[in-house]
């Protein structure tokens, strides 16, 4: 049986409404197993925290897992990653509007940010876990800047670029997720 488990991003929660209308999607699909995770202190993620709640709350991971990040929910994912033993394989991530650095963000913000800017992931024990990885970007999204994007090609990752979502916070829906998801 696949499993989806989905991260939302900072200072939101299961309920965005395209996580909510991916979960209904893939609840309409045979054999999927739906996950949409409520993180800890959400308006404050701390690495540790966040990367902790997934090993609590992730269970029985195998080659039909796959996992979908928002934002900071992204990162978590791939920390939760490097960290697991190399023969533990999964299906694929879908990262939405996810980053490495900040733009636009005030300085309460970034003394939350700068642990997770600054503590580098290796990516190398990611794709060890898996090759199947997919990023979806807003062309104006007022966080994640255009070198995001090439940061996350350059690591071979397929990308899709959509118009005028912002950072994905009243987007309604992502088709493209349940194209990924097989």
């Amino acid at each position: 049986m696949k499993k989806v488990y989905i991260i939302h991003g900072w200072g939101f929660d299961s309920n965005m409404p395209w996580i909510k209308w991916l979960e209904t999607e893939l609840k309409k699909k045979n054999n999927i197993e739906v996950h949409a995770l409520d993180m800890p202190n959400t308006a404050h993620p701390k690495i540790e925290e966040w990367v902790n709640y997934l090993k609590e709350n992730v269970k029985e991971i195998n080659e039909e897992t796959y996992f979908i990040g928002h934002s900071i929910g992204c990162q978590t994912i791939m920390r939760f990653l490097e960290k697991l033993p190399k023969n533990e394989q999964i299906k694929g991530c879908v990262f939405v509007a996810p980053w490495f650095d900040l733009i636009n963000i005030g300085d309460e913000e970034l003394e939350i940010a700068h642990p997770w800017i600054n503590n580098k992931i290796n990516f190398e024990r990611v794709e060890q876990h898996t090759g199947n990885f997919l990023a979806i970007f807003s062309d104006n999204d007022p966080h994640v800047s255009e070198r995001e994007v090439g940061k996350f090609r350059e690591l071979g990752i397929k990308i899709i670029i959509k118009k005028e979502m912002g950072h994905f916070e009243e987007a309604e829906k992502i088709p493209e997720i349940l194209g990924f998801i097989r």
